[in-house]
């Protein structure tokens, strides 16, 4: 089930699944007046919702957090299928809504498990497609990996851009996920040691290619280095109700990650930062990274999932 007109139109049936798709919005926090037609369009997503699960008839029912999933558990719950939430952010409004009465809800960090709302929560980590290998750590750390999401981040690829000439001193190589927007520009920064790439579905190699990331905070990235094993360091989005400021805290406070506020992050304040970082505490900062990491988190989930589908 996915959102009509998302990116899930093309990537679901590309991946072999079939799709069915509803007309639904999220909640925008930032921007309260564009939720003002949701009370007309939730309630037409549940009966879209409750006919597919009416004709589908599932044994049980996952939900990866997003707000699609909200019209689509309700409607499975109005006809007695059991549900299971992914709850990569604890902070998701749809997951807070619908926790209390889930089968199970899985979570990607221990140290999350106490805000769910819920006495079934299971510790699985979050799932990532095959690839992603813990290593061992690698210092001094020779080759950089920066990236600002799927949709990149202007603020990260300025700060990196300002400094591409100390970074190439420092670093072999300086692998930059530049995003659609920075791309002719990272284009025109063109020198030995620098590759800026708009996007790449090749995120396992490239990992397993690096020694230090800088990143955002988002949980997917947070998931991915860790289940390799890597030192980062962070600056945090404030967006969507800064839940990212929250993963930052969490990887600094289980010494994975050094932070850099959005607001704060410069050119300087960037060089400084990887300065700060000596060949001991990178190595420190691998070894928390693994510790923290959860590779299998897909197959844990599908466990849980079977269990809930045996008991019905």
């Amino acid at each position: 089930m996915g959102r009509r007109g998302g990116p899930e139109e093309s990537s679901v049936p590309g991946a072999g699944f079939e799709l069915e798709t509803l007309y639904v919005r999220g909640f925008d926090r930032d921007a309260l007046w564009k939720n003002i037609a949701l009370p007309l369009v939730v309630p037409a997503a549940i009966v879209r919702a409750r006919t597919i699960i009416e004709r589908f008839l599932p044994d049980v029912v996952l939900g990866t957090g997003a707000y699609v999933m909200l019209p689509t558990v309700l409607a499975a719950r109005t006809k007695g299928v059991p549900y299971v939430l992914v709850a990569a952010e604890a902070t998701g409004l749809a997951t807070r809504m619908l926790a209390s009465r889930a089968a199970a809800v899985c979570v990607t960090f221990q140290q999350t498990r106490a805000q769910i709302p819920s006495d079934r929560v299971e510790v699985t980590g979050f799932p990532l497609r095959e690839g992603f290998r813990p290593g061992a750590p690698r210092v001094p750390a020779r080759r950089l990996l920066v990236m600002g999401g799927s949709q990149g981040a202007r603020r990260l690829n300025q700060a990196v851009w300002g400094g591409l000439e100390d970074l190439c001193r420092r670093f072999e190589t300086v692998t930059h996920l530049t995003g659609a927007q920075g791309q002719e520009e990272g284009r025109a920064h063109h020198r030995p040691g620098y590759e800026p790439i708009a996007f790449s579905d090749r995120m396992p190699e490239l990992m397993a290619r690096a020694d230090l990331v800088v990143c955002r905070a988002g949980v997917g990235t947070i998931a991915e280095l860790t289940a390799v094993g890597l030192p980062a360091i962070v600056v945090p989005g404030q967006f969507g109700g800064a839940h990212q400021v929250d993963n930052a805290q969490l990887l600094a406070s289980a010494g994975v990650a050094e932070v850099i506020s959005d607001a704060g992050l410069t050119t300087a304040t960037l060089i400084r930062a990887i300065d700060s970082l000596t060949d001991d505490r990178l190595a420190a900062m691998a070894v928390a990274s693994r510790a923290m990491g959860r590779p299998h988190a897909a197959a844990s989930v599908l466990k849980v999932l079977r269990s809930v589908a045996a008991r019905r």
